[in-house]
C-alpha cells in the first residue's frame, strides 16, 4: 500500500505472479488478459467496493501477496 488513500499492487512484486492464481485475481479480470506491466493503483474506496463485489461473488477477489 502506498498510503492511506491508495492502494499500489504491482505484479512484480506479488509471489503468485505467473501461478494459476492470476487466472482468478481482480487485477487479470479489471486489465484483461494482457500482461499487467505496471502497477495498478486504486484508491481505498474503490478497493472496498472492488471487495464487496467480490464478497458477493460478482468478481473475483484480489490474490495479491507481496514478496
Amino acid at each position: 500500500m502506498s498510503n492511506n488513500d491508495s492502494m499500489t499492487i504491482d505484479c512484480d512484486t506479488c509471489v503468485m505472479q505467473a501461478t494459476s492464481a492470476c487466472d482468478d485475481c481482480v487485477v487479470t479480470y479489471l486489465c484483461g488478459e494482457r500482461h499487467v506491466e505496471q502497477a495498478v493503483v486504486i484508491s481505498m474506496a474503490d478497493f472496498k467496493a472492488m471487495r464487496a463485489l467480490a464478497d458477493v461473488g460478482l468478481v473475483p477477489d484480489l490474490k495479491h501477496e507481496a514478496r
